[in-house]
């Protein structure tokens, strides 16, 4: 969309606001206009033009709708918008400004946020599945700053409550509540963009990995507990996770703003960002994202935002894939150990032998979502994670009865090393929900998926296929082959397809038909026409 580089004074009424903003007060020429949101090859061969040293004291400030003088007054922030007392269409700020802020963002918001068998496994990824959409509606309600850090807490004392596991039933129920775990995305999306939101969920999730490497370290030391006061190793083990956990969660009642403009608290009376600061978070994600600025992040769905969001259909083929795409490489991930005992090596040396692949797998995860967010592209490179799993499924399925186990732990190890693409479709799925209310509920559905998808997952390798899986493993090379041929392709050709017919529709209106359309339309989110899907 074409933006008009001078814009008159702007009336305010469409949200309820009777308010007169002289957007003429600034002179809009000096805004950096959005990049080519289309994706072409050739831009990686000729970006001669992207090598110029960046001038740091130059404005960042990006182009967006509210310099648009027929078109900002529909996409003021609401009234009750918590932050709206920073926001400013004139405001502008300059790159030093900018990079400052994001790793001040990064430092004090990122950081923190970061810390945070079949029938078992089926059992924990079950209740995953039912308690997702609930939390993400209690989250919403109440605010993830304090949602969070209580389920944190209650993790921890479930955790800790497996020191006492007594048989099957109290080992299922305790999988069962494990199940509620914290969800950052829509809190992370209050301090960055679009663009920045995927590498940032990527670093959330290599810290997974990082903490898998240290709870091997820490099962390795605890396990040697065993028979301590008359007690299992791995009961210790649980014991001192959940404690160290509950402390972590504490914290971070501490450690989590409900906002940008709501960091200062009796306990941090200096607050984070100055006003200036707060008036550039808020302005540079606004002018990313105008429809962030549709609710009080504390404001309850209600249940026709609910209904809307999940009858989503433009988000279905999402879903899919989040049921798809992980289970080519999860089961060889759940039985690597077992595995790996079976042929010779003995638990403390299974367990330290997760470390390779985890730190291998915090390289690939970064490598592909930066690559994803450099080159604008998420269908082409969300298959990366199924191209590198093939190759590999098919060596196991080639693998003699009785392995080397060097050779069978070489093969696993780079299996596992897979490039996770988790960060870059629940970054697009929450791009692609193009509102608050529906971005809370498409996020938790597109994530309840990918909890199913461990539960059909953990069915594929059975006691009777033990010990190779050969037939576990045919099954999960040819859903690798699907993905790659069918999913991933027509999930790209339906966007492409939704956005050719919008842009026809909304290229042929005039200013004037454009106003009158987001003044009277009932259509929200994603299903606006001058809303575009990201493939």
């Amino acid at each position: 969309m074409a933006y008009s580089s001078r814009v008159s004074l702007v009336p305010v009424l469409a949200m309820g606001l009777s308010i007169n903003v002289d957007v003429n007060a600034t002179n809009a020429d000096d805004l950096v206009d959005e990049p080519d949101q289309q994706f072409k090859w050739t831009s990686i061969l000729f970006r001669r033009h992207q090598l110029k040293p960046l001038d740091l004291d130059a404005t960042a400030t990006r182009r967006s709708v509210y310099d648009d003088p027929h078109l900002a007054s529909h996409y003021w922030p609401k009234k009750d918008y918590e932050n709206l007392h920073r926001f400013d269409p004139n405001a502008r700020w300059t790159h030093r400004e900018e990079q400052a802020i994001i790793r001040k963002i990064d430092w004090k918001v990122m950081l923190w946020a970061a810390f945070n068998f079949n029938l078992g496994n089926t059992v924990f990824r079950l209740a995953f599945l039912c308690a997702e959409l609930p939390s993400q509606l209690v989250s919403k309600r109440i605010g993830p700053d304090r949602w969070i850090p209580m389920q944190v807490c209650l993790w921890s004392l479930v955790t800790m409550a497996q020191f006492f596991l007594s048989g099957r039933s109290s080992f299922l129920v305790c999988r069962a509540l494990l199940g509620f775990i914290p969800d950052l995305i829509l809190y992370l999306s209050y301090f960055y963009t679009k663009n920045e939101l995927p590498v940032r969920l990527a670093l959330f999730w290599m810290s997974s990995n990082f903490c898998n490497i240290i709870a091997s370290f820490i099962a390795y030391g605890t396990l040697q507990l065993n028979g301590v006061a008359g007690k299992a190793g791995w009961r210790w083990l649980f014991l001192v996770e959940g404690l160290i956990t509950f402390v972590i969660g504490f914290m971070t009642f501490f450690r989590m703003p409900p906002s940008p403009t709501q960091t200062k608290t009796w306990f941090r009376p200096k607050g984070w960002f100055t006003d200036r600061e707060e008036t550039i978070v808020v302005n540079r994600v606004l002018r990313d994202d105008p429809t962030k600025g549709d609710m009080h992040n504390r404001e309850g769905l209600t249940v026709k935002r609910l209904w809307i969001a999940m009858c989503d259909y433009d988000l279905w083929p999402l879903y899919i894939l989040g049921l798809m795409f992980g289970i080519p490489n999860t089961p060889p991930s759940t039985y690597l150990t077992l595995s790996l005992r079976n042929l010779g090596f003995d638990t403390f040396q299974s367990n330290l032998l997760t470390i390779p692949y985890n730190v291998a797998g915090i390289v690939t995860m970064f490598a592909i979502t930066l690559i994803s967010e450099t080159v604008n592209e998420r269908t082409i490179i969300a298959m990366a994670e199924d191209l590198w799993t093939l190759p590999f499924l098919v060596a196991l399925y080639t693998l003699p009865a009785n392995p080397n186990q060097w050779i069978y732990f070489g093969v696993t190890s780079g299996l596992l090393s897979f490039p996770y693409t988790h960060p870059i479709q629940v970054g697009w799925c929450s791009r692609n929900s193009g509102a608050v209310a529906s971005r809370t509920v498409n996020a938790s559905i597109y994530n309840m998926f990918v909890q199913a998808s461990s539960i059909i997952a953990s069915q594929i390798y059975v006691a009777s296929d033990a010990p190779r899986y050969r037939r576990g493993n045919s099954i999960l090379i040819a859903i690798s082959c699907v993905n790659l041929i069918f999913l991933y392709p027509a999930t790209k050709a339906y966007y492409i397809w939704r956005n050719r017919k919008r842009v026809a529709i909304w290229d042929a209106m005039n200013p004037e038909e454009r106003s009158k359309y987001l003044l009277t339309t009932k259509d929200v989110g994603n299903r606006r026409l001058d809303f575009r899907f990201a493939h």
